[in-house]
């Protein structure tokens, strides 16, 4: 009887273990499915970018510096998201979404860039891929989050422990993005 008894409860700790350890692996797949989603629209934008960037260029006296901090955040978000480094990223995507606020901004003086057909159709995909960047932050950031209280539960950290589960960041941005626009020093 009391082998029986020992046997039905090592079956259920057994069980329970297993369940647990397939949840942290179903968390832990659902970060990496949430990252994959935000890769592809990056990559979207990315290729997007040079293509506006070359319209732009096109308006001899568009301000080329504006165009120069656009392409210089390009590389470094495309840098931060191939090494998948989430920090980078985040610091990296602030200095991107500034400088294609600046551009849209310098664009308002610019009446024939403005008109342009390609420039307009541009900034329309580049808009809702921002926007689908927005979103898809806002999911893979919940999914972190389930992911870094998963691995931390006991007795699920115990598992995760064991198979060496660590915590994931967050896709933060800068302070500076977070903060209001001097519209007043755009059209400066």
């Amino acid at each position: 009887m009391n082998s029986l008894i020992l046997l039905a409860l090592t079956s259920v700790t057994l069980i329970y273990a297993i369940s647990l350890y397939n949840r942290l692996v179903n968390i832990k797949h659902a970060v990496s499915r949430a990252w994959a989603n935000i890769d592809v629209l990056l990559k979207q934008r990315h290729d997007e970018l040079p293509k506006l960037v070359e319209v732009c260029k096109q308006y001899k006296e568009f301000e080329q510096s504006t165009l120069q901090k656009v392409i210089a955040a390009r590389t470094q978000v495309q840098t931060a998201r191939e090494s998948q480094n989430i920090e980078s990223l985040g610091q990296a995507e602030g200095q991107l979404r500034a400088g294609l606020g600046s551009l849209f901004a310098v664009a308002e003086a610019y009446p024939a860039l403005k008109a342009d057909e390609n420039f307009m159709q541009l900034q329309t995909r580049i808009t809702g891929l921002e926007n689908g960047i927005a979103d898809r932050r806002e999911l893979y950031n919940e999914s972190v989050n389930i992911y870094n209280v998963g691995i931390e539960q006991f007795p699920a950290a115990l598992i995760a422990n064991m198979f060496h589960y660590e915590a994931r960041s967050s896709l933060d941005f800068s302070s500076s993005e977070k903060a209001d626009v001097d519209v007043k020093s755009l059209f400066g």
